[in-house]
């Protein structure tokens, strides 16, 4: 997990349904490094089920939807690991790393996977993956240099995993012949650009307000 003061800020984290979410965890002994891992087996599951709607189109439909759990469920662990964390003191030397590792497979496996989806474009998925990991690495390097985590977006992680959801539950629901196509382009393909260009300016943004912060600093 991270530190408390360089934590990603999330509301979620202070509703009654969070709270009482981590104090179940808790109750019952399962440690963070546990629920970062399970996040990532359910980040990789996502990426299946999307790519999978192109393998068996007739399933379509119920795997665009599973997509979507597996996207949240996925949101959900990363939200609980740092919570159940700090709840009940069980930091440790490679929390960190179980933090941030699996992070990096589930956006991966999740953007990929859009791309083999039915309608989407697959170097378009590893485009965005790519762009993700770069959003990531910046901010990384921004706490590595000294000016702490930069979180900003406009298409930071939250951002992203919103966008394949609303993309999954539309797919999953909407008639036929309201899912939009450009030429050959479907709307996994058009999420994937949009992901894509939010995640460059994502990048760019968070390298300069780390800059601004190390000249303030000398």
């Amino acid at each position: 997990m991270t530190e408390p003061g360089d934590r990603r800020p999330l509301a979620s984290r202070n509703t009654g349904f969070a709270q009482r979410g981590a104090a179940l965890l808790v109750q019952r002994r399962i440690g963070p490094n546990a629920i970062s891992v399970f996040g990532m087996v359910a980040g990789l599951a996502a990426g299946a089920a999307l790519a999978a709607t192109a393998c068996w189109p007739e399933w379509q439909r119920p795997l665009w939807l599973l997509a979507a759990v597996f996207v949240q469920l996925r949101l959900l662990c990363n939200m609980y690991d740092g919570m159940v964390a700090i709840a009940s003191g069980r930091t440790s030397a490679v929390g960190e790393l179980y933090n941030e590792a699996p992070d990096r497979v589930s956006d991966s496996a999740t953007l990929i996977g859009l791309g083999y989806a039915i309608g989407g474009e697959a170097w378009f998925g590893y485009a965005a993956a790519l762009l993700a990991m770069f959003t990531a690495y910046v901010r990384a390097l921004g706490k590595g240099a000294g000016a702490g985590s930069e979180f900003c977006g406009p298409m930071a992680k939250p951002q992203r995993m919103f966008v394949v959801t609303m993309v999954a539950l539309y797919l999953g629901l909407a008639p036929t012949a309201w899912q939009p196509y450009v030429g050959a382009m479907g709307l996994p393909a058009l999420s994937l650009l949009l992901i894509a260009a939010g995640s460059a300016i994502t990048a760019w943004r968070r390298l300069q307000r780390i800059a601004r912060r190390l000249r303030e600093a000398r």
